[in-house]
């Protein structure tokens, strides 16, 4: 259940119209990696986990609601930004000038409208679900799969994007009202980027992601496939991996290990203490806790999302 509060989470405010900055905007309202698309993204991933991690559902649930209220913000910004042009546009109908002397036609499509005209042609002078170029939002911007490590790094990823185009929108505006409520954005979405990596960790284990280990052969070897004389040698192919602890098998000649290998069919696990035949058997072993853990938390025969009970505890993590 949700219910609509008319105060905005942080207090939005603008100096002056800017057509130029709400196409700008507009990013974040209907983008890739904007309001929109966080807040649908962590609804859809809190489906899948309500019965085996019910305190990571409320956790996305609440961060989902929270990035609506932030679509929120942004889409207010947007249409202060756009002051004048809702009404003015309105006045077309009587054939008359349909802006006033202090902010005359030419100046408004000259700010705003010949960079995007949508918002004089499609939205009569609000804000769109598109991003700032005009493409329409779309539902492949959503990253769901289904098991919350995988669903998690996305999200870690998705947080990431959005503080960097805050970030770079900053640079566009002087506007000390518009740069308040970026700065706001900004720094929720580095919260909620240590939120997710707080959930992540509380999962154990959680790499690889799923439930496969992988191929001991194929998970410590670093392919040079570079033509450089000096090759660069650096922490990501030698010395030990960061999340498996094996030591990198640094390829200088790949094309000639492939060959002497049979196309890597022969290759050895040089390195790592893991043997396929241990990575089957510790899958085998996942597999079933992760069953388990779904199984043990799904009530057979008639089921119900939620109860009722007023006097309900919280959920504690």
């Amino acid at each position: 259940m949700f219910y609509h509060s008319k105060e905005l989470q942080y207090k939005a405010r603008v100096s002056r119209p800017d057509a130029r900055f709400a196409r700008l905007m507009l990013e974040q309202f209907g983008g890739a990696n904007g309001e929109l698309s966080a807040s649908m993204q962590y609804f859809l991933q809190a489906f899948a986990c309500h019965n085996p991690y019910p305190e990571k559902y409320d956790m996305l649930m609440d961060i989902a609601t929270e990035e609506l209220g932030h679509l929120e913000i942004v889409g207010a910004t947007i249409q202060m930004l756009l002051t004048g042009a809702t009404g003015n546009l309105k006045e077309v109908a009587e054939r008359g000038p349909i802006f006033e002397e202090e902010f005359s036609k030419e100046d408004f499509i000259h700010a705003g409208f010949a960079n995007n005209p949508q918002f004089g042609v499609v939205s009569g002078g609000g804000p769109i679900f598109s991003n700032s170029n005009g493409f329409p939002w779309q539902a492949t911007y959503i990253n769901a799969n289904g098991d919350l490590t995988v669903d998690l790094r996305s999200n870690l990823a998705s947080e990431s994007r959005a503080k960097i185009t805050y970030e770079y929108l900053m640079q566009f505006t002087d506007d000390k009202y518009v740069l308040d409520t970026l700065n706001f954005l900004m720094a929720r979405e580095v919260a909620h980027y240590q939120q997710f990596e707080a959930a992540l960790e509380g999962i154990k284990p959680n790499f690889p992601p799923g439930i496969y280990q992988c191929d001991p052969r194929y998970t410590s070897f670093y392919s040079n496939n570079s033509t450089d004389e000096q090759p660069v040698r650096a922490a990501w192919n030698k010395g030990r991996s960061t999340q498996l602890d094996e030591e990198w098998n640094y390829m200088g000649d790949p094309r000639r290990e492939v060959l002497r290998t049979q196309g890597l069919t022969e290759l050895k696990a040089e390195g790592s203490p893991r043997t396929p035949s241990s990575v089957e058997a510790h899958d085998k072993k996942l597999g079933k806790r992760r069953a388990e853990e779904i199984r043990s938390s799904t009530p057979k025969g008639e089921q119900c999302w939620c109860d009722y009970d007023e006097e309900r505890e919280p959920v504690e993590a």
